[in-house]
């Protein structure tokens, strides 16, 4: 046991954080796929808990071998990961394998595993992003050489994920205007940005009210921001049902196993997994949960502080950012904050790539974690191997 600690780095605190949270989706995911195990398995309900326990499994190896690799690294690999999801996106959109009218998903061939290129492309431009940050501050200043060219990856990802996926673009320009206000960008560029995004998700909710009834995705958008503004129990059958699940819960919940809005909600084991939690747990352990990921991202700023260089803080800023508000995002539509988005509950969300990039993006923050522990070390070392000068005491002990 010694032997596998001693070769786990980097903050150890992050990894009793992921540790929990994955005890958390163990205990839930297994709950909550009773319903799915009565339809497709025959009542077989450990046939989910195995599978998720094996996801699971095969995320901390790759966090593993994430944290080993040297986080400068991943300056080169996020160029090369970025020009093959751009035209994986663009592919996606058109010719993917489409589940509830959009085309979000890839099958890879030969193997048959479907994943969101939108989950690699995220990550991808959160790291070129975090390069591109620390490459060009002498010049960050500048609108053409400086802001127009840090903000071009941005537009043509997000725009590449709109159509499909509205909440996963939405998330991840969000995360690249804080990733660049953190980034020293000025801030009457990202003032206008603002004003350039609000404008346009002004018109959009303008037009989705008004307008007749629209087929595709953009007629989803229209329905669920309908339902979330007029706060129609009929129309909004799913945030009903978290609702009931939350108010049932009560502070200590009703034990692990014994929730009923399990049987209800449409994807207890995804999207609303956290009300799922909160009535098993209660608010005791909804706040655990939350608790949990905002010590993920404190712990990351403490790694960001501690940082000599400006890639490797703004590459741990960027990733934890992404991670912890997602899952604030998932959370605040179970209680009725936001409107559906979709989105998973990062580590805790039955699923596959999608925790699999999940323990990717923990691991880089590892990486980075792991080689400042060293340099520090180092450092101490070389301080103590150093000759001290000889004080008058020392010069008296000597004599």
């Amino acid at each position: 046991m010694k032997q596998i600690l001693s070769k786990i780095k980097g903050d150890r605190v992050i990894w009793a954080v992921v540790l929990l949270l994955s005890i958390f989706s163990l205990l839930a995911v297994y709950s909550s796929t009773g319903t799915l195990a009565y339809r497709y398995q025959s009542g077989n309900t450990e046939h989910y808990l195995i599978r998720h326990l094996s996801i699971l499994l095969l995320g901390f190896v790759l966090m593993f071998f994430a944290h080993k690799v040297r986080y400068k690294y991943y300056a080169r690999i996020s160029q090369l990961a970025l020009y093959i999801s751009v035209p994986l996106l663009a592919y996606t959109l058109f010719f993917g394998t489409s589940m509830n009218e959009a085309s979000r998903w890839y099958t890879l061939p030969l193997i048959n595993i479907t994943f969101q290129p939108s989950d690699f492309a995220k990550l991808a431009l959160i790291i070129y992003l975090a390069r591109l940050l620390a490459k060009k501050q002498e010049e960050i200043d500048d609108f053409k050489n400086g802001f127009v060219a840090i903000l071009l990856p941005v537009v043509i990802i997000t725009l590449l994920i709109l159509p499909a996926n509205f909440s996963t673009a939405a998330l991840i320009f969000a995360t690249c205007l804080v990733l660049m206000f953190v980034g020293r960008v000025r801030i009457k560029y990202l003032l206008m940005l603002m004003g350039v995004g609000i404008a346009a998700f002004a018109i959009l909710i303008v037009f989705a009210v008004n307008s007749p009834k629209l087929g595709g995705r953009f007629g989803t958008w229209q329905a669920r921001i309908e339902s979330f503004r007029s706060g129609d129990s009929e129309s909004n059958f799913q945030v009903e049902q978290a609702k009931i699940a939350i108010a049932t819960g009560g502070i200590a919940g009703k034990m692990p196993g014994n929730s009923t809005q399990k049987n209800f909600l449409p994807h207890p084991y995804s999207d609303f997994i956290f009300a799922i939690i909160i009535e098993e747990y209660g608010l005791i352990g909804g706040s655990i949960v939350v608790l949990l990921y905002l010590i993920l991202m404190y712990r990351a700023v403490k790694i960001v502080m501690r940082s000599q260089r400006n890639f490797a803080a703004f590459l741990t800023f960027g990733v934890a950012f992404s991670l912890v508000f997602q899952a604030m995002v998932n959370m605040m539509v179970a209680v009725n904050l936001l409107p559906v988005t979709g989105q998973t509950l990062p580590l805790i969300s039955m699923g596959g790539t999608s925790i699999w990039f999940t323990s990717i993006a923990i691991g880089i923050i590892l990486s980075v974690s792991r080689e400042i522990d060293e340099a520090e070390e180092a450092a101490l070392n070389e301080k103590t191997k150093s000759p001290q000068p000889q004080t008058k005491e020392t010069e008296y002990a000597t004599a």
